[in-house]
């Protein structure tokens, strides 16, 4: 007889296989094999003792202050440590006690989203002379070997943005932008690179979306997260897919000193604003960028990635761009051409996070670096 420890994030459908389980007990044991924290602000010290109760009568457990039992206070925050089993059975029993359980309950029933989805690589293009990474910049000369290579390089979606929006940039008009991006979207139409990959336009400017989804894009990267309306009926016109991006104030002065509260309480309650947006224009297809370097500080990036899993609730697809951006240097210092060692790592951990898209730069080295990281966790006794 032999022990081994197998890691936690392991396939466990595939171990439950090989011991030769039955489909109905892989089912079941699956529930049991993810463990899931849940950190629930301002509850009702009544409701605590509640909950804690009918946690620890299925197996789970809930943290709570030390005065909960007294009520001596009104509410108090707690943690809930539940299985998926564990979380699917509260989220149905709750819903008949007081004191706000029964909302506790609804949002429980939204973490037991399903399985995370094949990850996949946008390359980025810029048609701008002020993009932050001097590699990134390609115009109609140049772009077309640049596009076919990140395609060779194992690009899913290729990303082309004709204004910056790095720290402190001004935007420009949308003739302007359009002139920018025209030949390269041409370029794209004329030699049918669609067929090969996905396009996305990274712009609020219904004018060049308009353009380009009209010529083959299929994504409307938005930084601005459809604050203008004309860009959400255009979007709904072509059925595009928009990313919802959280930014707080304007790439002008995003980053003079962001201050939150709760930074994933506020970038939470924005994605459930804009979703609404989105889906009062006909708008579905949604895709979610919590917006690293967009008005946070590096503990706000921080908190962010480490936590990410938790924006897998509203049910959509997640995307993280941290390629070569300035909080690596906040941590090692280096130049930009420096920081893809550092990118790679944010962006392993977003994937390992609950993301399953990721914006880059390098094409290349993050394929590279992907299809390792999917074989790793693919890999079982």
């Amino acid at each position: 007889m032999k022990l081994l420890k197998i890691n936690t994030k392991a396939n466990i459908q595939k171990l439950l296989e090989k011991i030769g389980v039955t489909k109905e007990g892989m089912k079941i044991l699956e529930s049991k094999a993810q463990l899931h924290f849940i950190y629930i602000k301002d509850l009702k010290t009544p409701a605590a003792n509640i909950l804690k109760q009918d946690a620890l009568s299925i197996g789970a457990d809930l943290a709570v202050s030390a005065d909960t039992i007294t009520c001596k206070e009104k509410f108090t925050d707690a943690l809930l440590i539940a299985s998926s089993r564990e979380l699917k059975i509260l989220s149905k029993k709750e819903l008949a006690q007081p004191f706000g359980l029964k909302e506790v309950a609804k949002g429980l029933g939204d973490f037991l989203y399903k399985e995370q989805k094949k990850p996949q690589l946008m390359g980025v293009l810029n048609a701008n002379e002020d993009s932050f990474f001097q590699k990134s910049r390609f115009d109609a000369t140049n772009a077309l070997k640049k596009m076919n290579l990140m395609i060779e390089d194992g690009a899913d979606i290729i990303d082309i943005g004709g204004v910056s929006s790095r720290p402190g940039s001004m935007g420009v008009s949308e003739e302007e932008e359009l002139n920018r991006i025209k030949p390269i979207v041409d370029l794209i139409y004329e030699h049918k690179l669609f067929d090969n990959v996905t396009f996305s336009l990274d712009s609020y400017s219904a004018l060049c979306l308009n353009y380009a989804l009209d010529r083959g894009f299929r994504i409307v990267n938005d930084i601005t997260a459809l604050a203008h309306d004309e860009v959400a009926r255009v979007a709904a016109k072509y059925d595009a897919t928009v990313v919802l991006m959280h930014m707080k104030g304007t790439p002008l002065d995003m980053q003079s000193n962001p201050y939150y509260e709760d930074v994933l309480e506020e970038v939470d309650s924005f994605f459930a604003q804009r979703i609404a947006k989105a889906k009062s224009f006909g708008i579905n297809k949604i895709i979610l960028d919590v917006g690293i370097g967009f008005g946070k500080s590096l503990e706000h990036n921080l908190l962010l990635l480490n936590h990410h899993e938790h924006f897998l609730h509203f049910g959509y697809e997640l995307l993280v761009g941290a390629s070569r951006k300035s909080m690596i240097d906040k941590i090692v210092p280096c130049s930009v051409e420096e920081r893809l060692p550092g990118t790679l790592a944010i962006h392993l951990k977003a994937l390992e996070n609950g993301a399953s898209i990721i914006r880059a730069h390098d094409v290349k080295e993050h394929y590279q670096a992907m299809q390792v990281w999917e074989k790793i966790n693919e890999a079982t006794l």
